[in-house]
């Protein structure tokens, strides 16, 4: 088992969800792979929506459920993945998952379960529940750069 660091928080609101997102945001760099994880309306999108805004991106931020990526013209440059939709892992063989990984960027990737066998592990889990206040959110780190990044939030 690889080594672990957690940082935990309550989110009250959606706006909250994206100021997190946006905190997460100042402290990454990349490269970068980072699964969220929770249930459908959970606030996944949300939390990737309050990212890009972190780093500055204007435009909208819409869930890939149907393309499965989209892609953001950021510093770094941010990759969006939805696989609620994904039928067989083997599916992001076709797409060329590969080459998303050779990039130096950041990789999001909602309902990761559904790509296992084919995704690499994440450096970063975000794991989102509901709880009576609103939402719980959890992060684990696996890697150096992932423990930096939740240390940063902590410390911001």
């Amino acid at each position: 088992m690889r080594e672990q660091s957690v940082s935990e928080h309550t989110v009250v609101s959606g706006d909250a969800m994206m100021m997190l997102g946006e905190r997460l945001a100042r402290c990454t760099s990349a490269p970068l792979t980072i699964y969220l994880c929770g249930d459908l309306g959970a606030g996944k999108t949300t939390l990737v929506r309050g990212f890009l805004r972190g780093l500055h991106f204007t435009g909208p931020v819409r869930s890939p459920t149907y393309t499965l990526v989209e892609p953001y013209e950021t510093e770094p440059s941010v990759f969006h993945f939805d696989l609620y939709r994904l039928g067989d892992p083997e599916e992001l063989e076709f797409l060329g998952i590969r080459d998303y990984f050779e990039e130096d960027s950041v990789r999001l990737i909602e309902w990761p379960e559904r790509g296992a066998g084919v995704l690499p592990a994440p450096d970063l889990e975000v794991f989102i529940d509901y709880t009576g206040l609103g939402r719980h959110v959890r992060l684990r780190a696996y890697t150096e750069p992932a423990r930096r990044l939740v240390s940063c939030l902590v410390r911001s």
